[in-house]
C-alpha cells in the first residue's frame, strides 16, 4: 500500500501539465503501484478565485473518491473565504486544504492565515503547506515567488499545536527545529519526502531518527514531478519494514482517518 500526500489535478498557468485529468493521473498510478493520493486543483494556484478550481477538483474526482482523496486551496486573502471552507468541507466532502501564501499575496504571520487556520482546524481539516510550487530555475518571468522560509513554518507550526500541519515539498529541515528533537515544536506536523535526500545527506534518515517514523508521510508531487524519484528513496531507505510501511502509507492514511469529513473520500 502507498498514499501519496501530495498530487495535483488541473492546469497550471505557466506549464503544460501530463498526467493532470484524474483518469490519467489513475494510469500513472497504477503503473507505479501507487494506491490512493490526496489531490489539490493546480489551477487554483494561479486562478484568482482559488474557489473555482475546487470545485473543478471536485467534480473531476468524484467518480474516483475510492482513490482521489481533494484537498481544497483556500485564499484567506480573497473576499467569502468562509464560505468556501464551508462548501469545501460540508459539500464537497475535503478534509483537508493547501495554502499558497506567496501565491496569494499573504504571509504566514498574517491574521488573516491564522483566522483560516483556525477555522479549519476547528473541523478538524489537515492543513497541508507546500514550501514551493516549483523550482526557481522552472520559473515563469512573469512571477517571482519566493520559497516560504522554515523559520515561518516554525513559528506557525509553534503557535497552532492543536492544529495539523503536513509539509510539503521542503528540504534542509534537519538543520532548523522542525527537523530535530530539541526543536521545541509540538508533534503537530508531518514531513512530506519528495524533495528530501535519502542516499547522500540522507536527510530522510536523519528525520526519521530524530521525529520519529510517524512523522513523515510519501509523496510525489506529481504531475509537476515524476513519481519514479520518490519511490526509490522508499527502496533505498535503510529503515525497517514496520518504519517503511508508516512513511508509505500507515501515518497517511491515520490522519486521513482522523479527519472529520461530512462525506466520505
Amino acid at each position: 500500500m502507498i498514499i501519496d500526500f501530495n498530487a495535483y489535478l488541473g492546469h497550471f498557468a505557466f506549464r503544460r501539465l501530463r498526467h493532470n485529468s484524474a483518469s490519467s493521473l489513475l494510469k500513472l498510478m497504477d503503473e507505479k503501484q501507487i494506491d490512493k493520493a490526496v489531490v489539490s486543483s493546480a489551477s487554483a494556484i494561479t486562478y484568482r478565485n482559488a474557489q473555482a478550481g475546487n470545485e473543478e477538483l471536485a467534480k473531476e474526482v468524484e467518480p474516483h473518491r475510492d482513490r482521489l482523496i481533494p484537498f481544497a486551496v483556500i485564499n484567506p486573502f480573497y473576499a467569502g473565504w468562509q464560505d468556501d471552507l464551508k462548501s469545501c468541507h460540508e459539500t464537497m466532502g475535503m478534509k483537508g486544504l493547501r495554502l499558497y501564501p506567496g501565491w496569494h499575496n499573504y504571509r504566514l504571520a498574517d491574521q488573516s492565515c491564522h483566522d483560516l487556520i483556525d477555522a479549519a482546524t476547528e473541523r478538524g481539516m489537515i492543513i497541508s503547506i507546500p514550501m514551493r510550487v516549483e523550482d526557481a530555475r522552472n520559473r515563469s518571468w512573469l512571477v517571482d515567488v519566493p520559497d516560504l522560509a522554515l523559520a515561518d513554518v516554525s513559528t506557525l507550526v509553534k503557535a497552532f499545536p492543536k492544529a495539523r500541519f503536513v509539509l510539503l515539498n521542503g528540504l534542509g529541515y534537519v538543520s532548523t527545529p522542525l527537523g530535530r528533537k530539541d526543536g521545541g515544536l509540538p508533534a503537530n506536523y508531518l514531513i512530506e519526502i519528495s524533495r528530501i535526500d535519502s542516499v547522500l545527506a540522507n536527510e530522510l534518515g536523519q528525520l526519521i531518527a530524530n521525529l520519529g517514523a510517524d512523522r513523515v508521510v510519501f509523496g510525489t508531487g506529481m504531475p509537476f514531478n515524476y513519481p519514479d524519484p520518490a519511490l526509490l528513496k522508499l527502496q533505498v531507505l535503510e529503515s525497517s519494514k514496520d518504519d517503511k510501511d508508516k512513511l508509505a502509507w500507515k501515518n497517511a492514511a491515520n490522519w486521513l482517518h482522523s479527519t472529520q469529513s461530512n462525506k466520505n473520500p
